[in-house]
């Protein structure tokens, strides 16, 4: 797949993401204390020479001239950190590029989207004990909320780095042993599920709904099926849960969308269901991928596919 048409459509797709009103994350209209919608802006366009060039990594490994425990999927985590940090003081984006580098790549090496997802499986299969250390760094530059301490490979720990040589943990291994702590990694070992099956609901609502209305609908759609990980992690698991049940009872109908919204931010961010939304990041990514549109009609903007 053409290397400039993926880096555009993984730089549109959290842009879009984070501009959309969805209940409980910034947005257009709405900010948090630390975090605001130009937190965003910044980081997921700083991040894009280094999506170039985990394109250009992956049309070298599909015409054979690099082997995949050579893609530096680790190294590529932590730069484009980096470049996020160096043009704002939050953590805005670190699970978008976690998701986003080894899928960039590996769409690089496919025939088409679909083959992107297990071109990125293969990737992270063959990653190196390097690349868990460069992505352990990646991860304290970003400093994300609510990460467990004194826990084995504690992130935080100079201790971890020889732990993860001595056991030989890999990019995947380490998915393996994080999933049950976030999404992200989950994602990871479950070939992009989640965020193929976002991008197709909502491929869908967009034909019947606003652009808007349709990703909002998604993502409470979401989070009534899924626990968000960044809410357990910060708040516990009791209140995880009962977002889940709060957005249940949005599409239920006994309970509004802005009164969801309200709900979510009376705790500040601790409500924040910032891991679905880095899935909705990458399924409109996919969607910008497969041709995303604007068109106005009657002062409201819809999506068209094509």
């Amino acid at each position: 797949m053409e290397r400039w048409r993926i880096v555009k459509a993984f730089t549109m797709g959290p842009l879009l993401e984070a501009a959309v009103p969805k209940p409980g994350n910034v947005n257009r209209f709405a900010d948090f204390e630390d975090l605001t919608v130009y937190h965003f802006i910044a980081a997921n366009t700083a991040v894009l020479p280094v999506y170039h060039e985990a394109a250009k990594t992956g049309e070298l490994l599909r015409r054979g001239l690099l082997a995949p425990n050579e893609a530096r999927i680790g190294e590529l985590v932590r730069r484009a950190v980096e470049g996020s940090r160096s043009v704002q003081d939050a953590n805005p984006n670190f699970g978008v590029i976690t998701l986003s580098i080894p899928l960039i790549m590996g769409l690089s090496m496919a025939r088409d989207v679909m083959e992107g997802r297990e071109k990125a499986k293969l990737l992270l299969r063959e990653s190196t004990v390097r690349d868990a250390m460069e992505f352990y760094r990646a991860i304290r530059t970003a400093g994300p909320k609510g990460l467990p301490r004194e826990v084995e490979y504690d992130v935080y720990s100079d201790d971890s780095f020889r732990k993860l040589f001595a056991d030989r943990v890999n990019l995947w291994k380490l998915a393996e042993i994080s999933c049950g702590r976030e999404l992200v990694f989950c994602e990871w070992l479950d070939d992009y599920s989640l965020s193929y099956k976002t991008a197709d609901r909502l491929m869908k609502l967009l034909g019947e709904l606003p652009f808007e209305e349709a990703v909002a609908r998604t993502f409470v759609e979401l989070m009534a099926k899924r626990e968000d990980t960044l809410i357990a992690r910060k708040a516990g698991h009791r209140e995880a849960e009962l977002v889940r049940r709060k957005a249940a009872e949005v599409l239920a109908g006994r309970l509004k969308l802005e009164e969801l919204d309200a709900f979510l931010r009376e705790r500040g961010d601790l409500r924040n269901p910032g891991s679905l939304a880095d899935v909705v990041a990458i399924s409109l990514s996919l969607l910008a991928l497969s041709g995303l549109k604007f068109s106005t009609r009657r002062g409201r903007v819809f999506g068209l596919i094509g």
